[in-house]
């Protein structure tokens, strides 16, 4: 696009924010905060030309979902993203979560004590072992430069309620095959940012699988990577994750990914049964994918880098 292209669908966004009916929309979400809110839409588009390209409503739509669940969109921090998808020839804007923005909604809801999503390296990796589940050495710091292995998310309820979920390198790649054009196709966040795709695919199978979903919490898992059609009425088309639309678009594992059965993955899919007495509840649970039998916990430290205490 060249830049007097750029200018003039800079100048054609700008117009469409300052018509009458998509202000008072604004303000319906963000009251007092609307120029703002206008003015930083308008700085992530001018600042990616293929977003400019965008239809400006999904611009518009994509980040009234940010406002609706009180993240914001500013690409540097890591909540949310407004990002540009070709659609049967047409370009439109997707609403995305960062994995920061599924933590935060987390804390929002009051219910987690703890909340950890972290990157795994070889020498942290200290044991592989299928009946008593993984276990790490978090002390271990990484060779400089050093590729992760694995991806691992954790959480710990205020009622005591634990689970976990790591996943290999190998899994991850396996999931975003089946669910992320982009990802197929060599372009986009997954080519930016494997590593906080990564942490947000482990994180955000954990949290909409095992734990108890607010309201917030149900938005985002049903809005994450779609073309946002209606916020209010809760209207998503997904156009970079075909797969989910083919299967059931009824259920919220359907969103989030939920295979049929001749392409079930037992380690995307492993589940944390809930806590039966007061015996389980200081344990991280694993369930092994051939057996279904609850795993033993492994052991989870008190501190590490990366962390977010609840």
């Amino acid at each position: 696009m060249s830049n007097q292209v750029a200018v003039q669908k800079s100048r054609d966004l700008k117009q469409f924010f300052d018509r009458p009916a998509v202000q008072a929309k604004i303000r319906e979400l963000v009251d007092k905060n609307s120029a703002s809110f206008a003015t930083s839409i308008m700085q992530i588009a001018n600042s990616n030309p293929m977003l400019l390209d965008a239809d400006p409503t999904s611009i518009l739509n994509a980040a009234c979902m940010a406002a609706t669940l009180n993240l914001p969109i500013n690409n540097s921090l890591g909540f949310a993203y407004i990002v540009p998808y070709r659609n049967k020839g047409k370009a439109e804007a997707q609403f995305q979560l960062g994995y920061k923005g599924f933590i935060q909604l987390a804390q929002r809801s009051g219910q987690f004590e703890r909340l950890v999503s972290l990157p795994v390296y070889q020498n942290q990796l200290i044991a592989k072992d299928p009946i008593s589940g993984f276990k790490f050495d978090w002390e271990q710091e990484p060779a400089e430069n050093e590729q992760a292995i694995g991806y691992y998310a954790y959480f710990k309820l205020i009622n005591g309620f634990t689970a976990e979920l790591y996943m290999t390198r190998k899994q991850i790649d396996g999931h975003a095959k089946r669910y992320s054009q982009s990802f197929k196709k060599g372009y986009g966040v997954w080519v930016e940012n494997y590593d906080a795709m990564a942490l947000k695919t482990v994180i955000k199978l954990l949290l909409s699988r095992m734990a108890p979903l607010s309201v917030d919490m149900q938005k985002a898992v049903l809005s994450d990577q779609s073309v946002v059609k209606d916020v209010e009425s809760g209207q998503y088309e997904y156009i970079d994750h075909q797969a989910n639309e083919a299967e059931n678009s009824s259920g919220l594992n359907d969103i989030v990914g939920n295979p049929s059965p001749e392409e079930y993955d037992p380690v995307a899919d492993a589940a944390v049964q809930p806590a039966a007495d007061a015996a389980y509840a200081d344990a991280a649970y694993r369930v092994d994918p051939e057996t279904g039998e609850v795993l033993d916990s492994a052991a989870i430290p008190e501190t590490q880098e990366g962390e977010l205490l609840l």
